[in-house]
């Protein structure tokens, strides 16, 4: 491919085009392949395209001594994602309640993060409005109240709506097939979860809400716009600091066939009927947000019980 090397010190390419020596001494000398080289030989066609990373390897292990690759430490934004996803799922399960201040002393002992990733953590989350910054007192998880959750769920079905209508029209027949396998995989989770007659009430299913969270999600996923799908996903953890608390043990009081409901949605969606797919999502968020309000009522309602009692007895 190249000829000899010419006394100016530049090898040429049959193609005419010179490469400096330098170049040419990194392949054949002890040195991996510069990016340069094999970007240079690539462009005037001396060879096919290559992947660099491969020309390195192979240059690599025919040495008998090879260059260890470097490890490298995990970077302090996947340290803040992961700081952001543990505190997230600890507000949803209840572990801290509504108004539970939020520590970063006590924040890295559970967690074992340094602190500036647990910092950026509770920034994100004032933004789900899953926390809350108090003047002087540093952050603290954010307050619920029925009339939030039912505006929440207002604002969910108007997102959702459009984003569904938009799927109807413009899904193919591959988000038809993730609809399906979705739908599917949903209802294995339910019948899972129906079989666990041993788990203790009040026992949240998180493999369960996964599948449903991913049915929700590949219903509107070929609606064309990240922004919608970003508000939808932010609306949706939102709605799940209410659902998880109370949702399993009113589900058990006030028997809801789920699968028909979500197989009615999808039905509607493949067959691309846009309005009535909306309208049964708008009643299937309706219905949940009733039994949440029928849960945080009873809870309500045993709390100031439990409280009149002990004022009996101390009389």
């Amino acid at each position: 491919m190249f000829s000899p090397l010419s006394d100016g010190g530049e090898a040429t390419a049959d193609a005419g085009a010179s490469v400096p020596i330098s170049f040419v001494r990194n392949i054949d000398g002890h040195q991996p392949a510069s990016t340069d080289f094999i970007k240079y030989c690539t462009l005037h066609k001396i060879f096919e395209p290559v992947d660099c990373d491969e020309v390195r390897h192979l240059h690599r292990h025919s040495r008998q001594s090879p260059v260890p690759e470097p490890e490298f430490a995990e970077s302090e934004g996947s340290l803040a994602d992961r700081a952001y996803r543990l505190i997230r799922d600890d507000i949803l399960n209840g572990v801290f309640p509504a108004g539970e201040p939020l520590r970063l002393a006590v924040l890295r002992d559970r967690y074992g993060l340094s602190f500036s990733p647990l910092r950026e953590a509770l920034t994100r989350l004032s933004s789900d409005r899953l926390a809350e910054l108090a003047s002087l007192r540093g952050f603290r998880v954010a307050g619920v109240s029925l009339d939030e959750m039912w505006d929440v769920i207002g604002i969910r079905i108007l997102v959702e709506s459009e984003a569904l209508r938009r799927a109807v029209r413009l899904g193919t027949d591959d988000w038809e097939a993730r609809v399906v396998a979705s739908f599917h995989a949903f209802g294995k989770a339910v019948a899972r979860h129906e079989l666990q007659a041993s788990q203790a009430e009040g026992t949240f299913d998180q493999a369960l809400e996964d599948r449903h969270q991913g049915f929700h999600h590949a219903l509107i996923s070929a609606c064309g716009s990240p922004a919608l799908l970003d508000i939808a996903a932010q609306l949706y953890t939102r709605t799940e600091r209410y659902r998880r608390p109370v949702l399993s043990d009113e589900l058990r009081a006030r028997p809801r066939n789920l699968l028909e409901e979500h197989s009615a949605l999808m039905k509607a969606a493949l067959q691309r009927d846009g309005e009535g797919a909306v309208r049964l999502l708008a009643e299937h968020y309706r219905r949940t947000g009733e039994l949440i309000e029928a849960g945080l009522k009873n809870a309500s309602t045993g709390a100031g019980a439990g409280k009149t009692t002990r004022r009996r007895a101390a009389k």
